[in-house]
């Protein structure tokens, strides 16, 4: 299995650590541990795919895998953070049917011998995911450091919490125009169905 193959299956490893880390309640060490994890995801979601095109190994199971793990990650993540009560669960709902839904086109294309590369707005949905990801683990960060040095109050909570709640609705509306797009494109194939 070659390097970007490697980075990318790694990132569904973190992904379970990172959901392990946000349910440890003991102070802000886990919260920047669960940051860091983070944080080192993104950096395998950048480098699988430029290592893979700058040394030629772009493959079948990379243009698969990759946009897999991002989803795993967004979804894993995401459902920690309703379990968390930090977003609101019909928020995610739409964003794993989506991902579901788009998964599937993927692999009924695949079954006929097509593949189905990430798209420029999937891309951009992915993007403003893993942005609204950072913000919230950033949130909990800042939350159990304030929380420790007694300057967390009424006010920062409630600016995170609204702040959080634009960016979802954000990632939710690039979430589902991605994924209509995605359909309109590859209509053709889903008329075949």
């Amino acid at each position: 299995m070659n390097l970007p193959n490697q980075l990318t299956l790694s990132r569904i490893l973190m992904t379970f650590i990172l959901m392990g880390l946000l349910f440890i309640p003991a102070g802000p060490a886990p919260k920047a541990m669960a940051l860091i994890v983070f944080l080192l995801c993104c950096l395998t979601d950048y480098l699988d795919g430029r290592i893979a095109r700058a040394r030629g190994l772009v493959s079948d199971f990379g243009k698969i895998m990759d946009p897999l793990a991002d989803k795993i990650l967004v979804v894993g993540v995401f459902l920690a953070f309703v379990e968390l009560q930090l977003v609101a669960a019909w928020m995610v709902v739409l964003i794993m049917a989506r991902e579901f839904l788009i998964t599937g086109v993927r692999l009924f294309a695949m079954r006929r011998g097509m593949v189905l590369a990430a798209e420029t707005a999937g891309k951009h949905k992915t993007i403003s995911q893993m942005t609204t990801i950072f913000l919230i683990l950033l949130f909990l960060f800042l939350r159990a450091v304030g929380r420790e040095l007694t300057f967390w109050g009424p006010e920062p909570e409630l600016l995170f919490e609204q702040t959080i709640g634009v960016f979802m609705i954000i990632t939710v509306v690039l979430t589902l125009a991605s994924g209509l797009l995605y359909l309109w494109k590859n209509r053709g194939l889903i008329r075949s169905l």
